[in-house]
């Protein structure tokens, strides 16, 4: 627990640190936010640094390292994927800075760098042993053999989405993450002490404990951000950030073989996705919208609720999310 609890300190102290320095360089580089147009409530934030995923994205993947004990391929391949996205995020942002315009990669190039990673990941989960086709549920373990393919696919492509559309106030995906990969954490490491106490195998135990950490380090990460995102943001992570958040928080209860607490632990990803699908649905058919806008967030924006009030809400209802979820796990 001191090693986890180390963990989160240090990563936090690197993204502090870092903080400024990728401030300075963004502003440096041009690397500035172009606001949509129909985000009127937004305009006051044109201009603002972007790519700042990179203050959590380079301490996650350093320092988890140098603390990673015993077997820890699993740690290795969740580092892999998470700097996979922030990649693929980091590729779609400098195409909008570089065109100055809030467009980047086209839909469908964005969808095929998500799905292609996303059937690696999941090839990877079906024939490794520790992992393999078992999910964990309330009432049992429960195998979906070859079934494990098509839905860890089906989770990337929703989680990854589903972050990238609840980036949309000062603090929103960044709190909200934190909320969710410090229950991941706890979750960890309680399970991890059962297995030990049931007589599990030291090398198994050895990555549970490596994904704890990953869990620890990426919340001390993002909370380390945090101090330059909150309201009123000074600057913005991206999609560098946000996709490498949703496949990170995905990877870590993938690879514990917790998927099914994902709809839970991260309602408030789901609820932006889905309001945008019920939003252009509904639009498509009838020409009339649901929402004043969508995702979400900037239905209640537009309701004129304060952006640090909806971003409250959202914590709250994740930590609560949090709770239940771990009451289901633990």
């Amino acid at each position: 627990m001191l090693t986890i609890l180390l963990v989160f300190l240090v990563t936090f102290a690197f993204g502090a640190v870092l903080g400024p320095l990728v401030i300075k360089m963004a502003k440096k580089v041009g690397a500035r936010q172009e606001i949509l147009q129909y985000v009127t409530a937004h305009k006051g934030k044109q201009g603002t640094p972007t790519m700042g995923g990179l203050i959590f994205i380079l301490p996650i993947i350093t320092v988890p390292l140098f603390f990673a004990s015993g077997q820890a391929s699993i740690l290795y391949v969740a580092i892999g994927v998470f700097f996979s996205y922030a990649l693929l995020g980091f590729l779609d942002d400098f195409i909008k800075v570089h065109t100055h315009k809030n467009l980047g990669l086209r839909a469908y190039q964005k969808a095929l760098g998500q799905l292609g990673i996303a059937v690696i990941v999941a090839i990877y989960v079906y024939t490794n042993t520790d992992i393999g086709t078992i999910l964990n549920t309330p009432w049992g373990e429960l195998d979906l053999s070859w079934g494990i393919i098509p839905l860890i696919i089906f989770v990337f492509l929703a989680m990854t989405n589903s972050a990238n559309l609840t980036d949309g106030l000062d603090g929103l995906a960044g709190w909200t993450s934190f909320v969710m990969l410090a229950f991941l954490t706890v979750i960890l490491c309680v399970s991890n002490q059962s297995y030990i106490s049931e007589g599990g195998s030291l090398g198994l135990s050895s990555e549970i404990n490596n994904l704890a950490l990953l869990g620890a380090s990426a919340s001390g990460g993002v909370l380390a951000f945090l101090m330059y995102n909150s309201y009123p943001a000074k600057i913005f992570m991206g999609d560098t950030g946000s996709l490498a958040l949703g496949g990170l928080i995905t990877c870590l209860a993938v690879f514990s073989r917790e998927t099914l607490i994902l709809p839970i632990l991260c309602i408030v990803f789901v609820v932006s996705a889905v309001s945008v699908i019920i939003q252009v649905l509904h639009f498509k058919r009838t020409k009339r919208r649901i929402f004043l806008m969508a995702p979400l967030h900037h239905h209640f924006e537009k309701k004129g609720v304060n952006e640090s009030k909806i971003v409250a809400i959202y914590i709250i209802v994740t930590i609560l999310a949090g709770v239940i979820s771990a009451m289901l796990v633990i």
